[in-house]
């Protein structure tokens, strides 16, 4: 299924059912009084979090919502039927604001979460409701008030525990096959990864967790270079982060691995400062490939420098380090967790 995270809709509520003049005719029953009946409501358009959807690519094609109006009240104080309402299923991260507003209107963070986006409109009072002591023979009725329309913008940011951030080709996609069921796109060359992946990652001592392989940065990402904000907007619920760095080619004339790993951590805390102080690990992938493991020592020194990540290497081609990479980030997640609740 193709991903998509960015779509604008139009939806508009429904318009109530006005109320209607009438009075009550039956032989043998003089002054029978206003008995006109109250428009039913307009339908609402509701936004609900469904477990199922994963993307935004179903309103692609279907950008207009409308919910049905209220029908006009009746003969005998019979009121209008209620105009129905229109459910858009949307995927758990989803935010919602107007094009040409400002602010959020929602943000749907919980799988069964409902919001009325767009109420539907009152429907109009009958004569009979205008009767009174003064007024026993009320001729006017009320009109429906009119459905809201509006122009969203619709906008996922993913909700993972682990989020896989670097630059091209660190391994990412790879990581996350070898750990779970999910089957990124893999090529031994940068940015086969254009859309966020999701996949659950199983351990027997700590349960599960779900962990996202993000497209890979570029210096000056948080400018909008690369993916540039398309890729960060998915960093920003992410609960804990797992810097990758190839070790590729570690040792290769101008090709630092310390200086990769700065350059995506210095991305990061450009575009949102805050993220870089949320729980994190520093992963050294490809080790099958490093050519001197002699190295790996004073590498691991020189990443903690200035930001006291924990640091483990590790290879997805032979597994070695996988094991304990996955019992680490369990740890991670459930600290999380537990300081959340």
């Amino acid at each position: 299924m193709k991903f998509l995270d960015e779509v604008i809709i139009d939806v508009r509520s429904g318009k109530g059912g006005d109320g209607m003049v009438h009075f009550h005719r039956e032989r043998f029953v003089p002054r029978g009084g206003p008995d006109g009946g109250d428009g039913g409501r307009g339908g609402d358009v509701i936004l609900a979090v469904d477990e199922g959807c994963n993307t935004l690519l179903h309103l692609r094609f279907n950008p207009h919502h409308r919910a049905g109006n209220g029908q006009p009240g009746g003969t005998g104080n019979r009121n209008g039927r209620g105009g129905e309402d229109v459910v858009i299923r949307l995927p758990q991260g989803t935010t919602v604001r107007e094009v040409d507003g400002e602010g959020m209107l929602a943000d749907l963070t919980a799988v069964g979460q409902r919001v009325v986006i767009a109420a539907g409109g009152k429907g109009g009072r009958g004569n009979a409701a205008f009767k009174s002591p003064t007024n026993r023979t009320p001729t006017q009725a009320g009109v429906g008030q009119p459905g809201l329309q509006l122009r969203l913008a619709l906008e996922l940011r993913l909700l993972a525990d682990v989020g896989l951030v670097g630059l091209p080709n660190a391994g990412k996609s790879t990581l996350l096959s070898r750990l779970s069921a999910a089957r990124p796109r893999i090529a031994d060359y940068p940015f086969t990864t254009l859309e966020p992946s999701l996949g659950v990652v199983q351990t027997d001592d700590f349960g599960s967790f779900v962990m996202a392989d993000l497209p890979g940065l570029v210096e000056g990402a948080h400018e909008g270079r690369g993916l540039g904000h398309r890729f960060l907007r998915h960093v920003e619920r992410t609960a804990v982060f797992l810097y990758l760095v190839s070790l590729e080619t570690a040792g290769d004339e101008g090709d630092d691995p310390v200086e990769r790993f700065r350059s995506v951590y210095d991305e990061l805390r450009a575009y949102e400062s805050s993220l870089v102080e949320r729980p994190g690990m520093v992963g050294l992938s490809k080790l099958d490939t490093l050519y001197a493991r002699g190295e790996l020592e004073e590498l691991t020194r020189r990443v903690q420098e200035g930001t006291g990540l924990p640091t483990m290497a590790f290879s997805s081609v032979t597994g070695e380090g996988l094991d304990e990479l996955v019992r680490a980030l369990a740890r991670a997640t459930n600290r999380e967790r537990e300081s959340r609740t």
